[in-house]
């Protein structure tokens, strides 16, 4: 059996006053989603555990199965990978994004979702006028980059930046957690105020305010690490002979590197509520041809709460359903060799909090043959009375893969 698990990236969310009550997910028309939970069967899983932050890096490895004491090194080393950027020992990585600040506050952790080419503009001229032969900033996608340090210690307070939307910038600069990581710590509160010194005049940014957008006037690093030591989900499952994974995010593309899954690049793909939806479902089916494991995540849910947009959260679930979903469950629910399909987010990014939470997220799981469960719809209060119940750690792929 083949196995295709179908992620969209923050889905889950907390009872809304203006919906009567109801999760997003609830609201949300989503015929297939639960069609696939009345003839499957559903779940929680708890992908944050105690001592994490409920980072996209943490909740997706725990979906494959990762022990993450054992493998967890921040996001900005699973980047680095999906960049083509081999660590070297000595080496640290950090996640880089280009945010806006407005009246010394964190107007956006995305900088108004500045346009890849702009972005690479600005991350080149960082290069040039703040990188030497300890510091070098990599250009990645929209606001998601990458500063290398050699001679960095990981040992730092770093606070992601759609944490604090609004808040002030320089209350959140970086601690160093040890006197070993003191100049680490010293060195990049001096990149990010060195940063808005030169980002501010940018003609870049100059076209963009003439536009009434949002400039890209500061760097904000978080989420550091050395280069991970995971072994492959086929040394894992001996039945994933060949595995792929389809995102717009550097970070799940960086993940499935090192998890052994090829990256199939997909034009259109943008991460956000305008992706190519159809695109990635036509990768996802191609892959399924050759591949045994396909991990097709998509990220525009998650952009959507960290706006704190619940229409825009709403459109996004009820594409994933009817433009995602359903086309593959259609796609393969008569295939000769048989595909198991999961359902799931990594983690809540409620909208009335515009960040990531930790609560157990709502999974299901179908295949042709599958017993069902009592469960008739797909949602967070749905899920909990589900037959596969409390899940952690490697039990839900486990189960998954078992199927």
């Amino acid at each position: 059996m083949k196995h295709i698990v179908i992620l969209g990236d923050g889905m889950a969310d907390w009872p809304v006053k203006e919906l009567g009550g109801k999760t997003l997910l609830q609201h949300a028309h989503t015929p297939y989603m639960d069609l696939l939970a009345r003839q499957g069967r559903s779940g929680l899983l708890k992908t944050v555990l105690e001592g994490f932050h409920p980072g996209s890096e943490v909740a997706n490895l725990s979906v494959l199965g990762y022990d993450l004491p054992t493998v967890y090194e921040g996001r900005g080393s699973l980047e680095a990978a999906s960049m083509g950027i081999e660590l070297l020992p000595g080496e640290m990585a950090i996640r880089c994004n280009l945010i806006c600040i407005e009246d010394e506050k964190i107007k956006n952790h995305s900088a108004g979702h500045i346009t890849t080419g702009e972005a690479t503009e600005l991350m080149e001229y960082l290069q040039q006028e703040l990188g030497d032969d300890q510091v070098c900033f990599h250009p990645g996608i929209q606001y998601r980059h990458l500063l290398v340090i050699r001679g960095g210690n990981k040992e730092i307070d770093c606070t992601p930046p759609h944490d604090v939307p609004l808040q002030p910038f320089r209350a959140h600069l970086v601690r160093a957690c040890s006197p070993a990581a003191e100049t680490t710590a010293h060195r990049i509160n001096e990149l990010i105020l060195r940063s808005q010194e030169l980002l501010k005049d940018h003609p870049v940014n100059q076209r963009r305010i003439a536009a009434g957008k949002d400039p890209a006037n500061s760097i904000w690093p978080w989420s550091p690490g050395y280069r991970p030591r995971m072994a492959t989900l086929c040394e894992t499952f001996p039945q994933i002979r060949k595995g792929a994974v389809i995102s717009a995010v550097d970070l799940i593309q960086g993940i499935g590197h090192y998890a052994g899954l090829r990256s199939m690049a997909v034009e259109g793909a943008t991460g956000l509520y305008d992706t190519n939806y159809e695109n990635k479902v036509a990768a996802a089916l191609e892959a399924l041809q050759t591949d045994d494991f396909v991990y097709l995540h998509i990220e525009a849910s998650d952009e959507a709460g960290h706006e704190g947009n619940v229409s825009l959260k709403i459109r996004t679930i009820e594409d994933l359903d009817s433009r995602v979903v359903g086309p593959i469950y259609e796609a393969v629910k008569g295939a000769a060799e048989p595909v198991a399909i999961a359902v799931l987010p990594d983690h809540p990014t409620p909208c009335e909090l515009r960040t990531h939470t930790s609560e157990p997220i709502p999974f299901l799981i179908w295949y042709p043959g599958i017993q069902p469960d009592a469960v008739d719809r797909y949602d967070e209060k749905a899920a909990a009375s589900g037959s596969y119940g409390m899940l952690e750690k490697d039990q839900f792929i486990r189960t998954f893969m078992e199927s």
